[in-house]
């Protein structure tokens, strides 16, 4: 099994568990939505200012690695063409079972984004891609990819692991490995009911926007919103807004 196939497979285990992650919004959210109060999270604890948007009315929206009914159904809600992208088959389930509850229509697609996206070239205004990336090994790709489904002026909402998760041990108390972090190439046995994840240099992450011809327009820095890590400030994302031009 292709370890993107076996970390569908977790993920879809969390979801059954509970997952935060993969919970969908409640009607009340869509209400609320509807008259102007909303937000969204890129990273676990700071919502994306408003003013990284784009009018949503008419707009074409990707949800990338972003199934779980969490953000789609709000911006369908403000007026909204909404495409999600995931490769966990419980996400998309998700988000079918919200948009026929609140009774909107929404383009449901399993892929794996380590692959080419399965859109055409200038196929969206706008791509919106939570902290997810840190489940494919390489990245440049997916930049390259982004860029060719949007249109000129589109802009990408990016959330982005920054790699310090990942040298710590479970109580965030010690540096316990260095980066990258890549249980492939280390040969690492994975415990029991977690995924392969990686880490990714903000070479990767911003500088591989740049190189795919993205134009970097803002970012802001999150912490995991809970742990040691958390309470000492230590910023363990970024959020990333970019456009092309």
């Amino acid at each position: 099994m292709e370890y993107e196939d076996y970390n569908s497979k977790i993920i879809d285990s969390w979801i059954r568990e509970g997952w935060e992650w993969g919970k969908p919004v409640e009607h009340s959210v869509i209400e609320k939505a509807r008259e102007g109060d909303w937000s969204v999270l890129l990273t676990p604890t700071k919502s994306v200012p408003h003013s990284w948007f784009l009018p949503f009315e008419g707009l074409d929206v990707l949800g990338l690695a972003s199934g779980g009914g969490q953000q789609m159904p709000i911006f369908a809600s403000l007026g909204a063409r909404c495409t999600v992208l995931d490769y966990s088959e419980l996400q998309l389930e998700s988000e079918k079972a919200v948009a026929e509850r609140e009774g909107y229509s929404i383009r449901c697609v399993r892929a794996n984004m380590a692959e080419p996206l399965p859109f055409a070239d200038g196929s969206f205004d706008l791509i919106f891609h939570p902290v997810s990336n840190c489940y494919i090994r390489d990245v440049y790709p997916l930049w390259r990819e982004c860029y060719r489904v949007l249109r000129k002026g589109g802009r990408i909402l990016a959330g982005l692991d920054n790699g310090i998760n990942y040298i710590v041990d479970e109580n965030h108390e010690r540096i316990v490995r260095g980066l990258p972090f890549d249980p492939i190439a280390e040969n690492a046995e994975l415990p029991a009911g977690e995924a392969y994840e990686f880490s990714h240099s903000a070479e990767e992450q911003i500088g591989g926007q740049l190189k795919a011809g993205f134009t970097l327009l803002d970012i802001y820095s999150d912490t995991n919103g809970y742990g040691r890590l958390d309470k000492l400030g230590i910023p363990s994302f970024w959020a990333t807004l970019a456009e092309k031009r």
